[in-house]
Formats: structure tokens, C-alpha cells, sequence
């Protein structure tokens, strides 16, 4: 059911996305009049950086790249919850401990693939950018915004149209059950409930899943813009500016660790340990990752860097660099404002 419904969405979803994409073109490509000729750049009129073309073309590309992986993190996560919930159910037959760490496992599945596809698909579209853009890492980055605004297009359609069904069938079920055949609420004797239970597949997984990669993708998108016109870009530090996607990495690694303490080292019996055990989980990542950006952060970054504050040339030092995702952030949402 989930499968079936998630696939006529998807239909409506591919119209949109191509519209879209033809919009975006349309508006970049118009600032300049659709002129193949170099720019002035920003942050250094003595240099030409790419036409306003090229940037229409790639931010195209990069909105079709964001908007498909969050459409297939969000259908992989929906057939994973849905795999995971039979296995569950038998493993419960044995104990709490067993259903918790198949639960378990399978959510961080769904986390894993979510971070892993946003970080490759980032990571292999900078360096196809790179061969046309060269040294030219404004217009690069800013070409690559495109994959976080995809992201965050795809979860509104998955959170609002799976919400809305959700909630659809469940008072419709409710209605039907208890006021006209007067049985329990989610009993199995009424059809309506399985298609309550496909919208919660579909907007609190399919959706959650989306709206989580489209939050991935534009804090990393806005901190590597970020990046893009400070000291790093004019140095030419491709390092320096991936340094939100090292983040991301090391973070991956984090919580592959983290997840050991939950289902290898500390076992589960009974339901009143599991509160406790996801709270261990937020306790050990919290440490463990705050060391691995200290790592990250020494060996990636220099001592000292410039970045432009609204204009102005502003000295950093490398501690402040883990501000560079929240201010990429906070940036993004402002030119949406």
C-alpha cells in the first residue's frame, strides 16, 4: 500500500520537479540575459569568473540531483520501516532486548543512508563542477546551492501529501469504527486501518526521511558557499572548503560507533531500559563527535582564516570553524526571507 501510494505521488512529484527545474533555468539564466560572456566576480572585480548561463545550467542539475536523492532516501526508508516491522514483531516472541536491537538497526539504517547518498552526491557533483569551473569556487558553490533547495522541495510534497493522508484515513477510520460499528480503535476488522497505516509509512517515515536529507542539504550546501568566499577560495584551500562535508563524514563514523553501545555492548531486558539506553546514545555522539570536529577542525583548517561578514573582511580563527554549518544556515533562510 505504502509502495503503491508513494509511486502515484511520485508521478505528481516528477511534474513539479521538472517545472521547477525549467524555472530555475529560466530566472538564473535571465539575470544577464542568458549571456555566454565571463563575469566580474564578487569578491575580486579584477577577475572573470563564469557567465550567468553556466550557473543557470548547473544549479539545474544540481536541483534535479537533490530533488532525486531526497525522493529515493525517503522511498528506501519507507521500504526499510516496512521490512523492519514484520522482524520486529517476530523478534518481540523472544524479548524486548531482540525487538529493540532489530528496531534499532533498522532506524539507523534509514540514518545512515540518508547522510551516505547526500555526502557521495555532493561530493561527486563538486568534483564534476570543478572540471568546468576551475578555480571559480563562488560560482561553483553557488551552483551547487540548487541541491539543497531539490531536497527541501521533495520533503514538502512527501510531509504535507503523506500528513494529509495519514490523517485523512486514521479520522476516517476512527469515525467509521467507533461511531458506527462501535469496535476498538486500529482493530483489524476494519479495512480503513490499512490505509492508516500506509499514510504513517508514508508521512512519518517517506516524509520524515525527505525532510531530514533536505535539512542535511542545505546547511552543508549554505556552509560551503560560505566557505567558498572566504580566505579558502581565494587561496584556492579545496580542503579548507569541503570542511562541512568532513564534518559530515566524520560524523557518519560517529554514529556507527555510537550505535555499538545500543545493541552490542549493553543488552536490553525489559522496556523501562530503553529510555535510558537512547539517552546514552545523544550522552556518547555528543562526545565522540565533539572530538572528531577537534580532530577535523586541526588538521583541515589553518590556525587562521578570512571570511566575509556582509561585506567585510573579518579574521577567524580555526576553533570558530564549526560555526561555519549554523552560519551557512542562518544565511540560507536569510536570502529566502
Amino acid at each position: 500500500g505504502a509502495t503503491s501510494f508513494l509511486f502515484t505521488e511520485y508521478q505528481y512529484v516528477g511534474i513539479f520537479m521538472i517545472a521547477f527545474a525549467i524555472l530555475i533555468f529560466l530566472f538564473l539564466g535571465s539575470v544577464e540575459g542568458f549571456s555566454t560572456k565571463s563575469q566580474p566576480c564578487t569578491y575580486d572585480k579584477e577577475k572573470m569568473c563564469k557567465p550567468a548561463l553556466a550557473t543557470a545550467i548547473f544549479s539545474t542539475v544540481s536541483f534535479l540531483l537533490g530533488a532525486i536523492t531526497s525522493v529515493l532516501s525517503g522511498f528506501l526508508g519507507m521500504k526499510i520501516a516496512t521490512y523492519a516491522n514484520a522482524r520486529t514483531t517476530l523478534e518481540a516472541r523472544k524479548g524486548v532486548g531482540k525487538a529493540f536491537i532489530v528496531a534499532f538497526r533498522s532506524g539507523a539504517v534509514m540514518g545512515f543512508l540518508l547522510a551516505a547518498n547526500g555526502l557521495l552526491v555532493l561530493y561527486i557533483a563538486i568534483n564534476l563542477f570543478k572540471l568546468y569551473y576551475g578555480d571559480d569556487w563562488e560560482g561553483l558553490f553557488e551552483a551547487i546551492t540548487g541541491y539543497g533547495l531539490g531536497g527541501s522541495s521533495m520533503a514538502l510534497f512527501g510531509r504535507v501529501g503523506g500528513g494529509i493522508y495519514t490523517k485523512a484515513a486514521d479520522v476516517g477510520a476512527d469515525l467509521v469504527g467507533k461511531v458506527e460499528r462501535n469496535i476498538p480503535e486500529d482493530d483489524p476488522r476494519n479495512p480503513a486501518v490499512i490505509a492508516d497505516n500506509v499514510g504513517d509509512n508514508v508521512g512519518d517515515i517517506a516524509g520524515m526521511g525527505s525532510d531530514l536529507f533536505g535539512s542535511y542539504a542545505e546547511s552543508s550546501c549554505a556552509a560551503l558557499v560560505v566557505a567558498s568566499i572566504s580566505s579558502f577560495g581565494i587561496n584556492h584551500d579545496f580542503t579548507g572548503m569541503l570542511y562541512p562535508l568532513l564534518i559530515s563524514s566524520v560524523g557518519i563514523l560517529v554514529c556507527l560507533i555510537t550505535t555499538l553501545f545500543a545493541t552490542d555492548l549493553f543488552e536490553i531486558k525489559v522496556v523501562k531500559e530503553i529510555e535510558p539506553a537512547l539517552k546514552k546514545q545523544l550522552i556518547i555522539s555528543t562526545i565522540l563527535m565533539t572530538v572528531g570536529i577537534a580532530i577535523v577542525t586541526w588538521i583541515g583548517v589553518p590556525s587562521s582564516f578570512t571570511i566575509y561578514n556582509f561585506g567585510v573582511q573579518k579574521v577567524v580563527k580555526n576553533w570558530h570553524a564549526p560555526n561555519f554549518v549554523r552560519l551557512g544556515k542562518i544565511n540560507l533562510l536569510l536570502s529566502f526571507e
